[in-house]
């Protein structure tokens, strides 16, 4: 038996390339030991069989972007470091990847490990939630938060006053500090930040208890804080649209890739 080595130090030698661009290719997933893959180029071996897929593209670096069916009860917001409930992030794992994922990515640990959280949920809501790797995503989803459209499904209590809905489509001034909703942590968009008329809202009953919301700009605690303004509680809330990029039927709990040709 030969004394143990790096993997990364077995594949270079394999492919008669740099000790960088081995474990480039280890961590890209494109090596089997003994028929399993491993993305740890520190992997010790020995008299293994090490096979290295014919495919294998040091420089496919990919970033990539996971959409989560955030359930209730799992914290996004900023500042909620310290909340004794489970961070939304934990969900994001291998075995919980929704089985009809059709982006044809193959999932790899790299993949949950530096990801930005965009466009947080309040803790009770649930819905879609967008972690990236992805510094164009990131940028996407923060420039253009005051114009990204949110919508979501929203169930009521409560009785709304006499021209209740007409109110929610011209739109309520929301202060998110006032509101107890953003905190100092809330990147609102200064419309939001001085109190004026939100830039677009749709409200529609979508059931006898249910309002669709289709609001631009979306802060933490501004849904609850339109409906309680025109006589409502809120119940639950779901939000199933980010911009152009649907929850669809992506399950509670589960997520899936970003495809490549979807755009917020």
């Amino acid at each position: 038996m030969t004394d143990p080595v790096r993997l990364a130090k077995r594949v270079a030698e394999l492919l008669a390339c740099s000790r960088r661009e081995a474990e480039q290719i280890i961590a890209g997933g494109w090596v089997r030991v003994d028929g399993v893959v491993i993305e740890e180029p520190q992997f010790r071996v020995t008299d293994q069989r090490i096979e290295i897929d014919p495919l294998a593209d040091p420089t496919q670096t990919q970033a990539v972007t996971l959409l989560l069916n955030k359930p209730p009860g799992y914290r996004t917001r900023p500042g909620d470091d310290a909340a004794p409930l489970p961070h939304a992030q934990q969900l994001l794992a291998a075995a919980a990847r929704w089985a009809e994922d059709a982006s044809g990515i193959r999932p790899l640990k790299k993949h949950f490990a530096q990801l930005t959280l965009c466009v947080p949920l309040e803790t009770d809501a649930s819905g879609l939630v967008v972690f990236t790797q992805d510094w164009r995503v990131v940028r996407k989803l923060t420039e253009d938060a005051a114009t990204l459209e949110h919508e979501v499904i929203v169930e009521v209590a409560g009785e709304l006053i006499p021209h209740g809905l007409e109110r929610l489509n011209q739109g309520i001034p929301f202060h998110p500090q006032g509101a107890g909703g953003g905190g100092k942590d809330a990147k609102a968009p200064t419309a939001a930040r001085n109190g004026r008329t939100p830039p677009a809202i749709k409200v529609s009953w979508q059931s006898e208890n249910r309002l669709r919301v289709a609001l631009k700009g979306a802060q933490i605690g501004q849904i609850a804080h339109l409906c309680e303004a025109v006589g409502l509680r809120v119940v639950s809330m779901k939000r199933i649209r980010l911009g152009r990029v649907p929850l669809a039927q992506l399950p509670p709990g589960q997520w899936r890739y970003l495809y490549p040709g979807e755009r917020f």
